[in-house]
């Protein structure tokens, strides 16, 4: 059975509330790495844990300007200029200044979090802008950037040497919404981990592609 069916009309949503307390959690975790670590790789991902940072700060901005104009663009993005500091780091339009130190990173992704908090707030459930996983909604933005926070959390943690377990309910609604039909079961966290590429579940091998679906639902 998929979690769509199991929960049907009884999903609870995704709200910036919820963008609000991971943003906050991640950032209380990752304020307590050592500042010489952040050039280490961020897990399994090819980027350094400063890059990655920046990119999940970009993710939460992005989300926030593509609902900003009146009438959002629905088949393509808000034109920012993306640009990359090395042919392997993740593109980017925003970046921390290296001298204010990972304080300063960490400055950086709560304000583009609160940004992104506000504008899911207070922009009308109606309105629609284009995302590659699917022209959405404020509540499908605040669902891609749960999702980007809390896995790219991990990501983060594995390089810092930090331990990090969101609650279990962020993971589940981020999964009702983004993932109708990943396996139920298991452990939310563990289940979003494999639906994002990152773990194995029983019966279930690690993904080698996976895709967020991020168009709004009933």
């Amino acid at each position: 059975m998929s979690r769509s069916a199991e929960t049907g009309s009884a999903r609870a949503p995704v709200t910036a509330d919820d963008v609000d307390l991971a943003v906050r959690l991640a950032v209380d975790v990752l304020g307590g790495a050592p500042a010489e670590g952040w050039g280490a790789r961020a897990g399994s991902l090819e980027w350094d844990c400063w890059e990655t940072a920046e990119h999940l700060a970009n993710d939460l901005l992005y989300y926030a300007v593509q609902l900003g104009p009146q009438s959002p663009p629905l088949d393509t993005h808000v034109p920012f200029a993306l640009t990359r500091k090395r042919p392997e780091a993740p593109p980017v339009f925003v970046h921390a200044e290296r001298d204010a130190g990972p304080v300063g990173l960490m400055q950086v992704l709560e304000a583009c979090g609160a940004l992104l908090v506000a504008m899911v707030r207070t922009t009308p459930p109606g309105v629609r802008a284009h995302h590659a996983a699917g022209v959405s909604d404020p509540e499908g933005f605040a669902a891609l950037a749960l999702q980007e926070t809390l896995v790219h959390t991990h990501d983060l943690a594995e390089g810092l040497g930090l331990a990090w377990a969101p609650p279990s309910a962020l993971c589940a609604r981020v999964l009702a919404r983004l993932f109708p039909e990943a396996p139920t079961g298991a452990d939310p966290w563990r289940t979003l981990l494999w639906a994002t590429g990152r773990a194995e579940l029983p019966e279930h091998p690690r993904l080698t592609t996976w895709r967020s679906d991020s168009t709004p639902r009933p």
